[in-house]
C-alpha cells in the first residue's frame, strides 16, 4: 500500500522550475531516501508535501486524500510531521516547552497538557535529551537542536515523517546514533522520507532512494541500484564514493 503518491509534481518560482513533473510512490512502512545536488529541488518537494508551497501542477495524495490546496496545519493533522533543514526552535523557551508545542499541534484531537507532557518527556528520553529538558535553547548544542527537531516531530504522532538533513553538521558518532534512532522510529510503524547528503547514512537506512537533478527525477531504486546508476554517478555521487561503497560491500 502506498502512503504517499505524487503525480507530475511541479513547482515554478517566477519562471524558474524548481521541481518538474516528478512522480513518486512511497510504500507504507518504508524508509524512502531523497538525494541530489544542492538546488536539485529536494527541500522544495518536502515543502510541497507539507503544504508550505502550493503546487504549480500535479497532485499529491496521502492515504488516498488529495493534499493540493490544504494548509500546512491541515496536512499536519492528517498525520504528516517534519523537521526543517535549518533548525527552527523557539528561542527563550526550554527544550521541553519546544517539544510540547509539537505535541499540542499534532494529530490528536483532544489536547490534555498533563498527558502531552508525559509523552514529551518519553520522547525526549528516547532522543537523548531527557537530562536537558529544562535547558534553554541557547544552552544546547547543534546536535541537541537536531535531536529536538526530531523530538518535536515525533510528539505530533505522525504516520509519515519527513526528515530534512537531520544529520548535517554532526560528527560520525552522532550520525551513527541518529541512524539508530531513525531505524527504531521506523520499526514502530512510522513511514519515513529522508533527505540527506551523508551518503553512508541514507544508503544504510533506506529501502529505496529517489534522485533529483535540476528538479527532475533521474533515478529511483534500491541503494545498490542507485550506487551503480551511471547518470547518478555522473551528476551526484562521483567515482570516489562508488569505489568506497563497492569496497565496503565486498568486505561484507
Amino acid at each position: 500500500m502506498f502512503i504517499l503518491e505524487g503525480k507530475r509534481v511541479t513547482k515554478n518560482f517566477e519562471g524558474l522550475t524548481a521541481v518538474s513533473e516528478v512522480d513518486f510512490e512511497i510504500r507504507e512502512g518504508e524508509i524512502f531516501g531523497l538525494i541530489g545536488p544542492n538546488g536539485s529541488g529536494k527541500t522544495t518537494l518536502l515543502n510541497l508535501i507539507s503544504g508550505i508551497f502550493p503546487l504549480t501542477d500535479g497532485e499529491i495524495h496521502f492515504l488516498g486524500q488529495r493534499l493540493n490546496d490544504l494548509k500546512p496545519h491541515q496536512i499536519t493533522h492528517l498525520g504528516i510531521g517534519r523537521t526543517f533543514q535549518i533548525v527552527r526552535a523557539f528561542e527563550g523557551m526550554t527544550v521541553k516547552e519546544n517539544a510540547l508545542v509539537g505535541s499540542l499541534f499534532g494529530t490528536k484531537k483532544e489536547k490534555h497538557i498533563s498527558k502531552a507532557m508525559k509523552e514529551v518527556e518519553e520522547v525526549l528520553d528516547f532522543v537523548g535529551l531527557g537530562a536537558k529538558r529544562d535547558y534553554k535553547i541557547s544552552e544546547i548544542t547543534i546536535a541537541d537542536r537536531k535531536r529536538l527537531e526530531l523530538a518535536r516531530a515525533l510528539v505530533m504522532n505522525p504516520k509519515l515523517l519527513l526528515l530534512d538533513e537531520v544529520m548535517a553538521a554532526l560528527n560520525p558518532r552522532e550520525i551513527e546514533d541518529l541512524m539508530e534512532m531513525i531505524l527504531t522510529v521506523n520499526s514502530k510503524g512510522i513511514t519515513i522520507l529522508v533527505i540527506e547528503h551523508v551518503m553512508k547514512a541514507v544508503m544504510g537506512i533506506s529501502q529505496r532512494i529517489m534522485v533529483l537533478h535540476y528538479g527532475k527525477r533521474i533515478a529511483l531504486g534500491s541503494p545498490k541500484e542507485i550506487s551503480e546508476n551511471e547518470e547518478v554517478i555522473k551528476c551526484y555521487l562521483g567515482e570516489r564514493f562508488v569505489r568506497k561503497e563497492r569496497t565496503f560491500l565486498e568486505r561484507g
